[in-house]
């Protein structure tokens, strides 16, 4: 079982960047969106990427040409699927999405096409009829800053044939990143079962009064030694990303993650901080006042 053509539905920040690193490493992309207007953003994306690579990878100007070269773009999920031997789904952490969205590509794409879900809190088993080919459906999921932070959690769920859930685990390592398999189905996987409530406390604790985002962020830089605290994260992960999971926590009745959810959208979502891809979430970018020499002084 082999890739040659990798398709990437959603270009998001994380799906620019696996799109980008999986041609980094010699693969044919293709990339999906719904509209032109998402395309342009993430060819945007992918422009900034390259500087990243270059800086933390020491990666060639001629490398990340032909890396650029390798993708093609499409608003067209017929065209963009035509020859997939992969598809990796990374669209918004929304179930209704997630379905309608592997409803309309189990119609379109080939048979020998195998879907991997992105997702970061939801589970393979929640989508597995909806791709009508359940054997062939898995997750693949990475974290932020895909280039550096190069780990590919790998998850089947029931009914994923164990030679896909092999065969996968060999792509993510022919893409640079450090396989790590999951022998059964976990809401958050490894990453996101530790890091989803370590977020979600911080948010608390601001949304609440507690403190505000740079207190608790240096708080937690100081005690543990880490290079960002939870709002610095934040913006990596996208505020968007964020405000989705918080959104279907308030949906199925939780209020304070409802509050959160509210305070995301108005304060961030709807003013355009979206976090590092807007230049401005929590902290302000390229320069955010955490990494300032006297940041973590009193």
């Amino acid at each position: 079982m082999t890739f040659q053509n990798v398709t990437v539905a959603g270009s998001g920040v994380l799906g620019s960047q696996i799109a980008f690193q999986t041609a980094y490493k010699e693969f044919k992309v293709s990339v999906y969106d719904i509209n032109e207007e998402a395309i342009a953003n993430a060819k945007e994306r992918m422009l900034k990427l390259k500087e990243r690579y270059k800086q933390d990878l020491g990666a060639s100007e001629e490398a990340l040409e032909s890396a650029y070269n390798r993708i093609s773009f499409y608003t067209d999920l017929a065209d963009a699927v035509n020859d997939a031997d992969l598809v990796i789904e990374a669209v918004p952490e929304l179930v209704d999405i997630k379905t309608k969205f592997y409803q309309q590509l189990a119609q379109v794409a080939p048979e020998k096409t195998i879907f991997a879900t992105n997702s970061s809190t939801l589970l393979p088993s929640q989508f597995a009829d909806a791709t009508g080919r359940p054997e062939k459906f898995l997750a693949l999921h990475f974290a932020n800053e895909i280039w550096v932070n190069n780990t590919a959690e790998i998850m089947k769920h029931p009914n994923t044939d164990p030679a896909v859930f092999e065969a996968i685990i060999d792509f993510a390592r022919a893409i640079g990143m450090v396989a790590l398999p999951l022998q059964k189905e976990q809401p958050g996987y490894i990453l996101n079962s530790l890091l989803v409530p370590f977020l979600e406390a911080a948010q608390m604790l601001l949304v609440n009064g507690v403190a505000d985002a740079e207190t608790i962020d240096k708080t937690w830089m100081i005690a543990t030694g880490s290079p960002k605290g939870p709002f610095a994260i934040l913006d990596v992960v996208g505020i968007n990303t964020a405000y989705n999971i918080v959104y279907a926590k308030g949906q199925a009745g939780n209020e304070q993650s409802k509050k959160v959810a509210d305070y995301l959208k108005s304060e961030y979502i709807d003013k355009g901080k979206l976090g590092t891809g807007t230049n401005e979430g929590f902290y302000s970018y390229p320069n955010p006042k955490y990494l300032e020499h006297d940041f973590l002084a009193d």
